[in-house]
């Protein structure tokens, strides 16, 4: 919950992400033994081609396309989206570049989730089909999450060895 450094301190609250830090933390301390460079890119909010249905960004385009009431939450929770072209990008900077350990893929903006489902309808016009608060809320879903984009000022970040 929060704005995420690469040195927020892991604490998993579900079996994914406790897989998820799992696998990373067990990369991180084995592969530096075996002399192997390692990069581990932490994606944040990601929509775009191709996307499952039933996340936040096919809903509403189906949904305003067809002139249909979207049903949301409230919409007051705070997230980092990223188009996965940008998230490709930033991926292939980070791959091509000279940083090892973890990186965060994010866009590093705050907003809520209302303003980014009002920012789709403004495509079609039909603000008027958004209606929030009609969703109970996931008691799960942390109220903000934000990625703070680059790790290369923070003390945990490491530089590949110039060739």
């Amino acid at each position: 919950n929060g704005y995420l450094t690469t040195d927020t301190p892991l604490k998993p609250t579900s079996i994914y992400a406790s897989a998820k830090a799992a696998v990373y933390i067990a990369l991180n301390t084995w592969l530096p033994l075996q002399q192997v460079q390692f990069v581990w890119c932490r994606l944040f909010y990601l929509y775009g081609d191709g996307e499952n249905v039933q996340r936040l960004v096919p809903y509403l385009r189906s949904r305003l396309t067809a002139g249909e009431v979207a049903a949301l939450t409230s919409g007051t929770q705070i997230r980092d989206y990223l188009d996965v072209s940008a998230a490709g990008a930033q991926i292939a900077a980070v791959a091509l570049g000279n940083e090892l350990g973890a990186i965060n893929i994010c866009s590093g903006h705050p907003q809520t989730v209302q303003e980014f489902s009002e920012k789709i309808a403004d495509e079609y016009g039909r603000r008027d089909l958004l209606q929030f608060g009609v969703r109970p809320e996931n008691s799960f879903d942390p109220p903000c999450i934000v990625g703070v984009k680059s790790s290369r000022n923070l003390k945990s970040s490491h530089k590949r060895p110039k060739d």
